[in-house]
């Protein structure tokens, strides 16, 4: 038997190691490259089925809730409606625009009609399609918040027109400036999941429509009381339970920070809800359904834009505060400026969006996502956040006025004083419910 003798082994480990050299550079290449993961593709497929949920049947559902008997049917067609339009809408050029590089105000056209998002494309560990999906119920519910703030007077032509004008002028481009590399996101503006590109966006063109479109009529006179609480109450339950989709979701993984941020956000709705219906029964004597079901909305808006940024404390404050908040703009505010918002979107979705946008400045937590606030020392987060908001609303603002102008002196906004007075359910569907 022959002695061992390590030299005779040097060319094969010589062979070895440059092999090895050689499939570094590959594996690593193969590491970096994104691979399906099927956890994450999991949770992203529920999330989005949660997220359209909160538009038809949740949303539609609270809002026709609130209005008069004689709306309640065009309240949920407006619902209904807006989720078709804005999916067909989002496939043809609002996806591209809003995700694909482009410069620092809109994307690009590469991905018109999903050209390209195929079975095998990926958008991190997950199909880009359910990636594209999950962002169409973003822009779904958005425009659909609107819709509160107008109830019971605008055209239905005029509304699918000023949606379809209002996704691609507003909506497409503030989501493409927080999340799609624009330039409020590159700026470094935090919006986990929509406090500014939803909330925010929403409330203030709800605001403006109210002033554009003027009062209802018999407001201030007449009894406008919500019709049936129980949908409300149905509708504001599935909003709750959708709304771990829209939050949890915008981690795109079925991961820690998406247990963080579905955490979070049960605990700031519930102390919103909570809050909100305190400060009412002492103001008012007496603690309302229709109080505690706005408060854990407004506690939901408020905690969007900080579910993947803050601890379950800074959670907790926020909480508080958006109840007390949306409250006072829903109430004090609006009676106190004068303006028609007919189901509280700018006191709930605007108020609300603004206070948890400023609030993820004060808030965010490093051990959490990465980002320092206020309290930990970084006073630049909460200016940044200002900013952010403050663009938004200028945006916003500016162009939802414009667009309304447009169609009221080209198609008209508002219905007739004789079909308002009969119910837009009967004039303008020809349909109505029955006792």
């Amino acid at each position: 038997m022959q002695a061992y003798s390590p030299l005779r082994r040097a060319p094969a480990v010589g062979a070895f190691v440059a092999g090895l050299a050689l499939a570094l550079p590959a594996a690593a290449q193969d590491a970096a490259a994104p691979t399906l993961d099927s956890g994450d593709t999991a949770w992203m497929l529920i999330s989005t089925a949660l997220v359209l949920m909160m538009t038809i049947p949740g949303l539609a559902l609270f809002y026709a809730g609130m209005v008069r008997k004689k709306n309640i049917l065009a309240t949920l067609m407006q619902s209904f409606a807006i989720t078709a339009l804005v999916t067909v809408l989002w496939t043809i050029a609002g996806y591209s625009l809003a995700f694909t590089p482009g410069n620092a105000f809109i994307g690009g056209l590469d991905k018109v009609l999903l050209a390209g998002v195929g079975v095998d494309s990926l958008q991190g560990t997950i199909p880009e399609t359910v990636f594209a999906m999950f962002q169409l119920t973003f822009a779904i519910i958005t425009p659909a918040l609107i819709t509160g703030a107008f109830a019971d007077r605008m055209k239905f032509s005029a509304l699918l027109v000023f949606m379809s004008v209002w996704l691609f002028v507003v909506y497409v481009p503030v989501a493409h400036w927080v999340w799609g590399g624009g330039f409020l996101g590159g700026d470094g503006v935090l919006d986990f999941a929509g406090g500014t590109v939803v909330h925010i966006n929403a409330g203030v063109a709800g605001l403006v429509a109210a002033l554009v479109l003027g009062k209802r009529l018999g407001f201030g006179s007449e009894n406008m009381a919500p019709a049936n609480l129980t949908f409300a109450v149905i509708g504001a339950s599935l909003l709750w339970v959708g709304w771990f989709g829209f939050n949890a979701g915008s981690a795109v993984a079925a991961n820690g920070l998406a247990g963080m941020a579905m955490a979070v956000t049960q605990i700031a709705t519930a102390a919103a809800a909570l809050t909100w219906m305190f400060v009412e029964w002492a103001l008012r004597g007496k603690p309302s359904v229709l109080g505690i079901i706005s408060g854990a909305v407004g506690g939901l808006v408020a905690i969007t834009p900080a579910a993947g940024f803050v601890t379950p404390g800074g959670a907790l404050i926020i909480g508080l505060i958006a109840g007390a908040v949306c409250y006072w703009g829903a109430t004090w505010l609006k009676h106190k400026m004068g303006y028609d918002d007919s189901l509280d979107a700018f006191g709930v979705h605007g108020i609300g969006g603004l206070t948890g946008a400023l609030l993820t400045g004060v808030f965010a937590a490093e051990a959490v996502g990465g980002k320092t606030g206020l309290l930990e020392g970084n006073v630049e987060q909460l200016w940044l956040q200002a900013y952010g908001a403050g663009v938004t609303i200028l945006w916003c603002g500016v162009a939802t006025f414009v667009i309304l102008k447009i169609i009221d002196a080209t198609i008209g906004l508002r219905v007739s004083p004789e079909d308002e007075t009969m119910g837009l359910d009967l004039s303008l569907h020809g349909e109505k419910i029955h006792d």
